[in-house]
């Protein structure tokens, strides 16, 4: 009995020695802000068709996710939704400068709850944004750290209206709590990204903000200084024909050169 279930184990481990190593699927880590979550998702499935690498994506604020990167967070790649947090990380020495490129750029949008009765808002210097929000609140990013908080903020003090509206914010960690919170009626408007409005079916644009009136929405990527070397087919891909068109779809501007 003990011949016969050595001569078995013998058997198993020669099939398995003979059996062909599954090779690890290689992977790029990508640290990318909020807002860019659902257009990603899909270029990053296009990419692992196209190379067969898989890109794992980490959304969050660009500040917290720069702050990670900092402290040590295995990236590969990160993506802002500003370039205040990329110049911090540059300043860090956290990026390698060289693969650094302004990729996207984005609209600046007021938004309300989709039952809301607010109609279309004409956004000029000294509109009356504290008489539409009344006793409620209005949603968007933290304003001195989360980029689209700090989008808002900036344009509310350029029309000259911050002052009257300071204490009305309802200030979230990132783009999307902000969008979430307008489209569960906690909110009565909200200041996001017009990317964001659009892939939410509880909100609706009321209004945009003048393009000079806050610093231009752009999202710079970068390839971190650990990167490994996949992260270099990464970005060409992001800059190429395919990445493009997914971004254009979901409402960005495609700001370099399409490589392919």
């Amino acid at each position: 009995m003990m011949s016969r279930r050595l001569s078995l184990l013998a058997v198993v481990a020669l099939a398995l020695g003979a059996a062909p190593a599954v090779a690890q699927q290689r992977t790029v880590t990508v640290f990318a802000a909020a807002s860019m979550k659902n257009a990603l998702d899909d270029v990053n499935a296009a990419f692992l068709k196209a190379t067969g690498i898989r890109a794992v994506a980490s959304y969050a604020a660009s500040s917290a996710l720069a702050r990670q990167i900092e402290q040590g967070a295995p990236a590969d790649i990160f993506a802002s939704a500003d370039l205040d947090w990329m110049d911090y990380s540059a300043q860090k020495k956290l990026i390698k400068d060289d693969t650094r490129v302004n990729l996207l750029g984005n609209r600046l949008v007021l938004i309300a709850p989709k039952d809301s009765r607010i109609e279309k808002v004409d956004i000029g210097p000294g509109f009356d944004l504290a008489k539409l929000i009344g006793d409620g609140r209005i949603a968007t990013g933290e304003v001195t750290s989360v980029p689209v908080g700090k989008y808002a903020k900036g344009a509310l003090e350029k029309l000259g209206i911050w002052p009257s509206v300071e204490k009305k914010f309802a200030m979230a960690d990132n783009v999307r709590a902000a969008l979430a919170l307008v489209a569960r009626g906690e909110a009565v408007l909200g200041i996001v990204y017009e990317t964001d409005a659009k892939i939410e079916p509880g909100v609706r644009i009321v209004g945009a903000f003048p393009p000079d009136s806050h610093p231009p929405i752009v999202y710079p990527v970068a390839a971190n200084a650990t990167a490994s070397p996949d992260a270099g087919a990464y970005l060409v891909f992001l800059r190429g024909a395919i990445a493009k068109a997914v971004f254009e779809q979901y409402g960005f501007t495609f700001l370099v050169r399409p490589t392919s």
